[in-house]
This record gives C-alpha cells, structure tokens and sequence, in this order.
C-alpha cells in the first residue's frame, strides 16, 4: 500500500487535523487564492504572497496545504464549483442537450477565472469533488444514450478535449490589432504557399463562441452517429 508522501493529488492524501490560528481554514484558503489568481495570474502565485493576503505567516499555511500545486489544484475545484452543474432530464434522446449543458458550466467557469484554462493540462490529475460531479453528469448522460466501454471513454475525452482546448486557447491568444493586420498581409503575399489562409482571413478569425458551438455540434454529430 503506498505511502501518504507517494500522492501528489491533495485530494488523495488525508488532511491532517487543524493548527495554527483556527481562522485559518481551507475555505479562506481557496478563496483568497482564487482571488489572487484571478487578479495576478498562475506565474505570480507564491506560498508567501498567499499568507501575506491572509494576513498569516507563511509556515501556518503548511498545515493545511503541502505546496503551491495543492493550493491550485484546490483553486480550480472551487470554480467548478461556482454554478453546480444539474442533472440531465434523464431521457436518452435529450443526451446532446444534457452534454452541452455540462460543457457550458465548465467553459463559463474557465473564461471567468482565464488562469485555470491552461490547469487541466499539467500532470495533476482533476479529482476534486466539483469537477468529479460534472464528470459523473457527463459519462451518466453519454452512458444512457448508448456509450459503453471503449467508446464511452473515447466519447467522454473528445468532449472534454474541446471545451478544454477551446478555453485555453481563447484566454491564451492575444493579438493586436496591427499583428492581425501585418501576419494577414504576409499570408498574402505567399498566397502560392498558404492559399486557403490567405484567402479566408485566417488571423481575423477570432468568433470563438461561433467556432466553439460549431465545433462541438461537429463532435455531437459525429457521436451520434455512432449510435
């Protein structure tokens, strides 16, 4: 049986028990981290800038937490968190409006807070309660459409990918307008290499509501077909 220092998830390792100033709880902890990340971004985070906003010492937040990556991994939860996702109706031929609702919370949750885009992506994986009760909707309606097995996990990671990819990507990409304009202009200029981005405006593509419902209508479809 491992070890408790062989887990890295914090949501693996048993909590220890309270100490240090009893204001200071989990609750606090996320929150002020929550809000920090919102404010400064995942780079500027530190264990210290952390207990400097809980007005503690930086050692008290070691007794509830064991590193930076717990405090994030906690953060990104808790935004999943915000708009808990409901049931499905339960009828298998509603299954592509039960998936698009649970996809929905999770892309509003991600472009609110843009520093957890990119979260999911690390090693670590997402286990928290809130993300898991999201999780357990998705696989449950995909299950009653007629996903088993193999496919059912196939079915589930496309989705997830999406929304995912489609979030890290629109809070991720920054360009200005005179970027857009003088890359468009290149692409022009060597349309014999790039014709079809040249002539569809590649860098003035930015719907990305547009792309992203698209997008997953492309993915439903083919699910669907599936059946």
């Amino acid at each position: 049986m491992g070890k408790s220092s062989d887990l890295r998830s914090v949501w693996l390792r048993p909590r220890r028990e309270q100490r240090g100033e009893p204001p200071l709880t989990h609750a606090r902890i996320v929150a002020a981290a929550v809000a920090l990340l919102d404010e400064e971004g995942i780079d500027r985070l530190t264990m210290r800038r952390l207990a400097e906003r809980l007005d503690v010492v930086a050692p008290s937040l070691y007794w509830h937490v064991d590193t930076k990556d717990d405090v994030i991994d906690l953060a990104v939860d808790a935004i999943f968190g915000e708009a808990p996702p409901e049931p499905g109706a339960g009828r298998a031929e509603e299954w592509r409006d039960d998936v698009t609702a649970v996809l929905a919370g999770w892309r509003a949750a991600l472009l609110r807070h843009p520093w957890a885009a990119a979260v999911p992506a690390r090693r670590r994986p997402t286990i928290g309660p809130n993300f898991l009760a999201g999780m357990e909707i998705l696989q449950a309606t995909l299950a009653r459409a007629g996903f088993t097995g193999r496919r059912l996990s196939a079915a589930t990671w496309a989705l997830y990918n999406h929304v995912m990819g489609s979030a890290s990507s629109q809070t991720a990409l920054h360009i200005t307008d005179e970027e857009r304009r003088l890359g468009q202009e290149q692409l022009r200029a060597a349309r014999d290499r790039y014709p079809t981005l040249a002539a569809n405006g590649y860098l003035y593509d930015d719907d990305w509501d547009g792309s992203y419902s698209a997008g997953l209508a492309y993915i439903l479809d083919g699910l669907e077909a599936q059946l």
